[in-house]
């Protein structure tokens, strides 16, 4: 995939005095409260990177059933606040968030609904995403705005992304972002080095928890949270409608011309050991893998378990005999430690050690109760469960948004690494040569690798379809 005149794009920032896109889009961020953006203008230019998605889910023979509720937009104008920007993990994609107050309707009759579960819900939030970046090319060429706030309109001026205009809070405004370099010519690519692990025992983790969560509240009783889902609401009173691919044969709708394909270049790290986190098993795979569940009053064994067990009274865990069929991976000896731990068949401080790492040093002491069945208190543990996870999640959106996905956005747009990780480029079979354990997926076993230390680099393509222009729907 090398591409190296696209490096003289993202180094071009020295040449005409610009900020990069990557800096302009934190400034918008900042300054979102000052900026309304013209979302049809934006819709009638964008162009979808994936196959759209449509309200419902098919039956057995592909029949659409739709809800029975539905939404209306509350802010039929023509303005929505700016959004939000989020850099994909493992793409070279950043996405821009935009929210709007949404009517919860029933489909039938339109008759509007207004409580539920004892919640106001006639001005629930409906999230939008508009890919600005993909595949490390700019996809929204310009935004049109009006700003408010003069202060926030000189700092655009001044950075050279509005032209030199005297400012009007009436007048709409083009900022163009097709002109920008991608990244900042300074832009530093932090080492890789122990990233992986980091990542890879939060991930383990918060697996656990999310699963112990899942049927949980630290707000809501389990009757609330039964009639929020019927009506489309999660436990954190955001809308969640069923979706499915508006076309259900990807090859006739190709054939039609509906659909068309791209290639898309996915960067992960890894380690020696585990070439990426889509190795690592869920957290409710493992526990039947390694652990069994029993009843401590009839030594019964629960041939189904589940971390939505983890608070049912007289069931207790034990590691389960493995039979000869299981062989014992990397990804096994890694994830292990970390379930003994946190089930209370260790006490190798593990657990402990990555909650104190993230600040959530009082989660480790009310956990630490719970393992050792002293002072259970449900709702204390699943407080502090909630904290955890909330804090978990953004320890590793950090170490993403901070140190890898600026280096994936180079990668993909430059076909190279950065001159500070040098390192020789090898395929799948040279680098099972000097590590067999290593497991591939098919299009992984087409990448590109480099070993940077004791980590890993891998660059794979994979094939993705998305909806032509044309049929992109405007939303009313």
């Amino acid at each position: 995939m090398a591409k190296k005149s696209a490096k003289n794009h993202i180094m071009s920032s020295q040449d005409n005095n610009t900020i990069s896109l990557l800096e302009l889009l934190t400034i918008l961020e900042a300054h979102r409260n000052h900026i309304i953006v013209n979302l049809k203008n934006l819709q009638a230019n964008y162009q979808r990177t994936g196959v759209k998605r449509i309200p419902g889910f098919r039956d057995e023979n592909s029949n659409l059933i739709k809800p029975w509720l539905t939404t209306k937009y509350i802010d039929n104008g023509e303005y929505v606040g700016m959004g939000t920007f989020a850099l994909n993990h493992n793409t070279a994609n950043i996405n821009m968030l935009i929210t709007r107050k949404v009517r919860l309707i029933k489909t039938e009759d339109q008759t509007p609904i207004f409580e539920v579960a004892g919640l106001l819900v006639n001005d629930l939030n409906s999230f939008n995403n508009y890919t600005i970046v993909s595949e490390g090319k700019v996809n929204v060429k310009s935004l049109q705005v009006k700003i408010s706030s003069k202060k926030t309109f000189d700092l655009l001026r001044e950075k050279c992304v509005i032209e030199n205009e005297d400012y009007d809070f009436r007048c709409e405004y083009t900022i163009r972002l097709d002109h920008l370099p991608l990244l900042p010519i300074d832009q530093h690519y932090s080492s890789i080095e122990g990233l992986f692990d980091q990542l890879a025992e939060a991930k383990v983790l918060a697996n656990i928890i999310s699963a112990i969560l899942k049927k949980e509240s630290d707000v809501f009783l389990p009757e609330q949270l039964a009639e929020l889902r019927k009506h489309y609401i999660s436990k954190n009173v955001n809308l969640n409608f069923p979706t499915t691919n508006e076309y259900t044969n990807i090859k006739q709708a190709l054939a039609k011309q509906n659909l068309e394909s791209r290639i898309s270049y996915k960067i992960d790290i890894g380690c020696k050991d585990i070439l990426n986190l889509g190795k690592l098993h869920s957290a409710n795979k493992f526990l039947d893998r390694m652990y069994e569940l029993y009843h401590t009053a009839t030594g019964e064994i629960i041939s189904k378990p589940n971390f939505d067990m983890f608070f049912h009274d007289n069931i207790a865990c034990r590691h389960k005999q493995l039979s000869s069929r299981i062989k014992i991976t990397p990804v096994d000896e890694f994830m292990k430690p970390i379930f003994d731990d946190f089930l209370g068949l260790d006490n190798n401080g593990i657990v402990a050690a990555i909650l104190s790492k993230i600040g959530a040093e009082n989660v480790a002491k009310i956990w630490q109760q719970q393992r050792d069945r002293k002072n259970i208190n449900k709702d204390d543990l699943i407080v502090a469960l909630f904290t955890a996870k909330a804090k978990l999640e953004e320890f590793i959106s950090e170490i993403y948004r901070d140190k890898i996905s600026p280096l994936v956005l180079y990668v993909v747009s430059t076909g190279v690494l950065p001159d500070e990780m040098n390192a020789k480029a090898m395929t799948a079979e040279e680098l099972t040569q000097k590590y067999p354990h290593l497991q591939f997926s098919k299009d992984e076993q087409e990448g590109t690798f480099f070993i940077i230390g004791d980590s890993i680099i891998s660059v794979y393509a994979t094939r993705e379809y998305y909806s032509k222009k044309d049929s992109v729907a405007i939303e009313k």
